[in-house]
């Protein structure tokens, strides 16, 4: 595996990147009712990232600053390996696959993909917040 770059962060800020989730997950939801799919799709990625972003600030203090994302993943999953089963490890990396298709290739997402990755993204951001509610 190779090496994940993060940054400290205070845990109080779990919370801040909660809320950053939540910002995209309502944006993605409303541009799903738009039939705005690539919308859709890159609003859901960045949900995700923001609630791993919020359980590993909340767990342990740092996040990953890796341009790639998959890192975040990593990094997740090393803070989860004593405290808990269940992560929802395997949506986060099917829904981060299909970042750089929609933000880099031609073909637009179809409702189809659009509508999994908005189940996905609240699926993942649901976990998180009872994951940074913890004591």
């Amino acid at each position: 595996m190779a090496r994940i770059k993060v940054v400290e962060a205070n845990r109080a800020e779990a919370r801040l990147y909660m809320n950053k989730a939540q910002q995209f997950l309502d944006q993605a939801r409303s541009a799903f009712t738009e039939q705005h799919y690539d919308a859709v799709m890159l609003n859901a990625v960045h949900s995700a990232i923001s609630s791993c972003d919020a359980v590993t600030v909340a767990l342990s203090g740092r996040r990953s600053a890796d341009p790639n994302h998959q890192r975040a993943v990593e990094l997740l999953e090393q803070t989860l390996a004593k405290a808990t089963t269940g992560a929802p490890l395997s949506q986060l990396r099917a829904l981060l696959a299909k970042k750089n298709v929609v933000e880099y290739e031609s073909r637009p997402a179809t409702g189809r993909e659009a509508s999994e990755a908005l189940k996905r993204s609240e699926r993942i951001i649901a976990w998180a917040l009872g994951m940074t509610k913890r004591p």
